[in-house]
């Protein structure tokens, strides 16, 4: 059964506080081991997706994992490297993230979780997005209360505009609902239980219990 290292954690945890090029070289067996051992996990989670999510079939590795080197061009935080290891699992790749709802799971000491849903979804897309709400509240709202929906996540999380968003009244029975810029769900997963022997059967549970919300969203 895929689990997780306890060496990734270590070697995420020891990066987080040598964040420089020299340790990160001296420590290139170390972030190695860590890597093959984030992949093969989430080699294993696409794997069980595709029995629920068919339409992830054919998604390899490479296409949803994230480097661990920081985009420091356009940033004031000049830290050379990512201190935890990510995945967005995504119809296409995680290139689609802009087109569609998808699957992420994050390694981090003391931050490790279960996310999904759509990350500032450009223009065109949102706006489908509130319009599906609208016309069909009352299936996005049995969505998000269904009882597994709720086990794990406890609110559906992004930025939210402050007033309404153009071609909707203030008074809009939903109007809370369409303000969002994001939709997003996070579950979060302590030390001890990203460790542990079940963390796959977890992750793939919570998953199963995002995907008619990621559904709803990337239907459009």
């Amino acid at each position: 059964m895929a689990q997780i290292n306890k060496s990734t954690l270590e070697f995420l945890s020891g990066l987080n506080y040598n964040n420089n090029r020299e340790w990160f070289l001296k420590n290139q067996a170390a972030y190695k081991e860590a890597k093959n051992n984030f992949e093969s996990f989430v080699q294993a989670v696409i794997n069980e997706i595709t029995v629920f999510d068919p339409i992830m079939r054919g998604l390899e590795v490479k296409n949803c994992v994230y480097r661990i080197n920081r985009d420091i061009r356009f940033s004031n935080d000049k830290t050379l490297y990512k201190s935890h290891l990510g995945a967005f699992i995504v119809r296409g790749g995680k290139k689609n993230g802009d087109k569609f709802a998808g699957y992420y799971f994050h390694v981090e000491p003391g931050k490790s979780m279960i996310a999904g849903g759509a990350y500032m979804p450009p223009s065109p897309w949102l706006s489908a997005i509130r319009e599906n709400i609208s016309d069909e509240s009352e299936k996005y709202l049995k969505i998000i209360s269904e009882k597994n929906f709720v086990k794990y996540f406890v609110q559906i999380e992004g930025e939210k505009l402050k007033s309404a968003p153009k071609g909707f009244k203030a008074d809009h029975p939903m109007i809370d609902h369409l303000k969002f810029k994001s939709y997003l769900v996070t579950s979060k997963i302590i030390d001890e239980d990203v460790l542990s022997p079940g963390i796959l059967s977890h992750v793939i549970n919570v998953f199963k219990a995002m995907k008619p919300f990621n559904d709803f969203l990337s239907n459009y």
